[in-house]
């Protein structure tokens, strides 16, 4: 089945190829860091994030949607420079800008549940959902590790995201049911 849905299609090929940037920059990531549970709690993120790739190709393969050959490239190049990087930008940096891109990624999957609401399809609400949330989840473990650092006011200004910013409006102490997500990430 096919789709007309430019924006849609655009953001699932973008979504796929940058969940391989995201899980080829967490092993980087946790090779930076000493701390054995801070490794352990990065690799399942990664693991997360080729999950999600997966997900988001089974859906953009039930309606024909082929894979962007750019933002492959794109992200992959994206993905290594970041993952070697993180052994020399010391450790603050790799978590704050892990969060931060976190914190946009939550919204991706609202929006794509947005776009096919646009069309009448419902069948992909709850592993949107499922993404949107786990998204959402990283975004504050990755907070979690930063917040009482020095630096994060500073970064906080330049970069809008941190402790009083956020690229989403989901608050995981508050969730929206799957039925009543509609209302996440309308900006």
């Amino acid at each position: 089945m096919k789709i007309d849905h430019r924006e849609l299609t655009d953001l699932l090929q973008k979504a796929y190829s940058a969940e391989k940037a995201a899980a080829f920059a967490y092993p980087g990531h946790a090779g930076s860091v000493k701390d054995k549970e801070e490794k352990l709690a990065i690799r399942q993120i990664e693991i997360d994030e080729w999950n999600h790739r997966k997900e988001v190709l089974t859906i953009m393969q039930h309606y024909d949607i082929p894979v962007s050959r750019y933002y492959e490239l794109r992200f992959h190049i994206i993905g290594k420079i970041i993952s070697y990087s993180c052994y020399i930008i010391g450790w603050f940096m790799p978590y704050y800008f892990a969060g931060r891109l976190e914190s946009g990624n939550v919204c991706e999957y609202f929006r794509m549940m947005h776009y096919f609401h646009e069309l009448g399809i419902l069948e992909h609400n709850e592993i949107l959902y499922e993404m949107g949330i786990k998204e959402k989840e990283h975004e504050v473990y990755f907070l979690s590790k930063i917040k009482n650092k020095k630096l994060l006011p500073v970064f906080e200004k330049v970069f809008a995201w941190g402790s009083s910013k956020s690229f989403n409006d989901v608050d995981l102490d508050k969730k929206y049911p799957i039925e009543e997500s509609k209302a996440y990430c309308k900006k």
